[in-house]
């Protein structure tokens, strides 16, 4: 057996080349001995081309076969997209896990609700702390972002020194929060960075970034010019914004009700960590019941267009005790996520026929990105100084513009694929092998390879529908009386090619030889196969078909 060369990689299993689902991974070997680390663990929303699932995340697999080398795993921030995948993945990986309060605190719950808590370690790491994770000796470096004590981490190895960005911006008025440390990124520069793994989301976006106070004066003037019922809907983990909603509706004299399990989640974990305590206590929907509507502002979950989310069950008028119409509004100080597009304006569509105003960022200031600009990136190469870049965390046309402006500032680019296992040391910077990736889709509890036959089958049902035919056959395998045949979605009963298809199939199950006709089984495989050719010659599609036999 070879001896393995003392080295340090990075391995993207998610969020390189898409937009969540962030899952990386640091491998150390020293002395022989392999080493790994995680950083983030996130999932990732369904779009139009996944819509036969809600939520999708990493494929565990490479690294669950490592499991026993996993040192433990690092959150970076507690947006969704960075540690939503732990209560689905923990049991495979059994590593502990290192966040900062307010992270660890939002995942507790999640925990909670998956009947984890007693058996994960969470240790719990000041923001701007030193730290160590088996041979990794960490450093935590306060960034700004639109999350609570979201951190950088450097990683201080034997093979150079890594800056791992996480999501990131400049701002100089965060209003909740610290400003990035640009002191400690100086003086990782100083010490000389090998590579710079960092965020790409808005690389495609010139000048600087806005600041969330700007959106907090916006605010404050629009909510107090609004007559009716308003309802905001943002992203629950922004602290900062959803202290600015309930001071601007104070400043309005509006009381404030927050709906959507997890707002009232993040309002429990951003009190338990000492924020919001400017904010008095939200109402509950059973508290609003007295409410006046001019005095009322409600902060709601939906942004994305989540089919059951509170927001989508409003436009629907189908929520159980929450109802807008001509007079009120809804504004949504959120950006789009790629892939939720469609989704979103079929909501607003929704709530725009019932007479609801709806206001965007195209219509005011109402949101701001968490994610560095172009100007923020060219100004973090300027005290960095990385020898290489590594763009991460977004879709290719956001890494390729992170790389030109990284190219500008004098760093070698390194373009990775999830998978790709890359080789990090001062003499040799280099893809050098590929781990096995893909994507699984969490449903109803489960988790299911996206390629795997259930939800490939589902897919199918949904572009092409499902055919199901059930007959009878006597001891001798004899049809008796005639087939049915249910198309949900593709034909009615008293279609007249549902006739002919039934007719048809009659036909050809009575043309079945013999010798099949004793073995249920192969029986009902030789009439699958006579309903594929019956349904391709009148429908000109590939529906899922199954058959159900009743031998009486």
């Amino acid at each position: 057996m070879t001896e393995m060369k003392d080295s340090l990689a990075f391995l993207p299993l998610g969020g390189t080349g898409e937009i969540g689902m962030n899952f990386n991974l640091y491998r150390m070997r020293l002395e022989g001995e392999e080493h790994w680390l995680a950083v983030d663990c996130g999932i990732g929303f369904s779009g139009n081309d996944t819509p036969e699932a809600d939520i999708l995340i990493a494929d565990p697999t490479y690294i669950e076969e490592h499991a026993h080398k996993l040192c433990g795993l690092v959150i970076t921030h507690a947006h969704e997209d960075h540690l939503g995948a732990v209560a689905y993945l923990w049991t495979r990986l059994k590593c502990p896990i290192y966040a900062t309060p307010f992270a660890a605190a939002v995942l507790r719950r999640k925990l909670g609700e998956a009947r984890l808590s007693n058996r994960v370690t969470i240790h719990v790491i000041r923001p701007a702390s030193f730290f160590s994770v088996g041979p990794f000796d960490l450093q935590f470096i306060p960034v700004t972002h639109s999350v609570v004590e979201a951190q950088a981490l450097a990683l201080h190895t034997p093979f150079g020194l890594i800056l791992h960005t996480g999501d990131w911006k400049l701002d100089p008025n965060p209003l909740i929060g610290p400003v990035t440390d640009l002191e400690a990124l100086k003086e990782l520069g100083k010490k000389g960075v090998l590579a710079l793994i960092g965020d790409s989301t808005n690389a495609l976006k010139e000048g600087p970034s806005r600041s969330e106070s700007e959106v907090r004066d916006s605010l404050f003037k629009l909510i107090a010019g609004l007559k009716g019922r308003v309802a905001v809907t943002c992203f629950a983990s922004n602290v900062a914004r959803i202290e600015t909603i309930a001071l601007a509706a104070k400043a309005a004299g509006r009381q404030v009700m927050i709906v959507g399990r997890s707002l009232k989640n993040l309002e429990i974990a951003a009190r338990e960590c000492g924020y919001l305590t400017d904010v008095p206590y939200f109402l509950t929907e059973h508290d609003a019941q007295d409410v006046s509507d001019d005095n009322l502002l409600m902060i709601v979950t939906g942004s994305q267009g989540e089919p059951r989310s509170a927001l989508s069950r409003i436009a629907a008028d189908v929520h159980q005790t929450i109802s807008l119409g001509e007079g009120d509004t809804v504004i949504y100080s959120s950006r789009v996520i790629p892939g939720n597009e469609h989704a979103v304006v079929n909501v607003q569509d929704n709530l725009t026929r019932r007479g609801v105003c709806v206001i965007t960022d195209k219509d005011a200031f109402v949101h701001t990105s968490g994610h560095a600009t172009s100007e923020d990136i060219r100004y973090l190469y300027s005290l960095v100084k990385p020898r290489y870049s590594i763009p991460t965390h977004g879709e290719w046309r956001h890494m390729t513009a992170h790389a030109a402006l990284a190219h500008e500032a004098g760093s070698e680019v390194v373009l990775l694929e999830d998978g790709d296992i890359l080789n990090l040391s001062p003499d040799k910077v280099e893809v050098v092998d590929t781990a096995p990736t893909g994507r699984w889709a969490v449903d109803a509890g489960r988790l299911l390879p996206l390629s795997g036959g259930v939800l490939a089958a589902r897919r199918r049902m949904l572009f092409n529908g499902m055919v199901i035919a059930s007959f009878a056959v006597d001891e001798e395998g004899y049809v008796i009386g005639e087939p049915r045949i249910s198309a949900p979605g593709l034909l009615d009963d008293q279609d007249p090619i549902n006739v002919r298809i039934r007719d048809e199939f009659a036909q050809a199950i009575d043309e079945i030889p013999d010798e099949l006709r004793h073995d249920d089984y192969a029986f009902q495989d030789a009439a699958r196969t006579a309903l594929r050719h019956a349904l391709g010659r009148k429908l000109q599609k590939r529906p899922q078909v199954d058959v159900h036999l009743l031998r009486v």
